[in-house]
């Protein structure tokens, strides 16, 4: 009997590993490696899309930039380079806001499109796009809650650029204005 409880045990606690390493290797699996390896990294401006600024969002339209830039340099596990040739990765960050209805009946499913940031990865050899991620901002009716879900999303962004490249996060990336 305690041999068979013994056996089971092991057995349970290699599944165990087992399972733990393959969910390992299947969140790296289809992140190309120069996203894993990189330690160099040119932030490019690509700007926000007009009527944008200075409502609903107060500041100008470099504030994504300074503000994820400014956060990247901070958490100090990436080299910030000002040469894009000096880098091992581009990443080109926009906020964009997608056109759609406008006062479109949402009781058939249509609804206005939000804002979003989209941060995509390119690498600085090929100049292939190797990913991209985005992340919507949150509707609000008052300028300061335009504003903290402007924070809240750019955060998620570095969040899941972090995640992406396996880098642990750390707490409160971004500053508050």
């Amino acid at each position: 009997m305690k041999s068979k409880v013994l056996i089971l045990l092991m057995s349970l606690c290699l599944v165990a590993l087992w399972c733990g390493n393959f969910a390992h290797a299947q969140t790296a699996a289809g992140v190309p490696p120069a996203i894993r390896s990189a330690t160099k990294l040119f932030v490019s401006n690509a700007g926000a899309e007009r009527g944008l600024f200075p409502k609903p969002f107060s500041g100008s339209p470099d504030r994504a930039y300074t503000q994820f830039s400014s956060a990247l340099k901070a958490n100090g596990q990436y080299d910030l380079v000002s040469d894009p040739s000096d880098a091992d990765l581009v990443l080109e960050l926009r906020l964009i806001a997608p056109a759609g209805p406008t006062n479109a009946d949402k009781q058939k499913g249509a609804s206005d499109p939000l804002p979003e940031f989209r941060l995509t990865i390119y690498d600085r050899k090929s100049h292939y796009i190797l990913w991209t991620l985005t992340e919507s901002i949150g509707v609000a009716a008052l300028q300061r809650t335009h504003d903290r879900n402007f924070d809240h999303a750019l955060n998620q962004l570095l969040v899941d650029f972090q995640q992406l490249t396996g880098k642990p996060s750390p707490p409160g990336m971004l500053p508050s204005n």
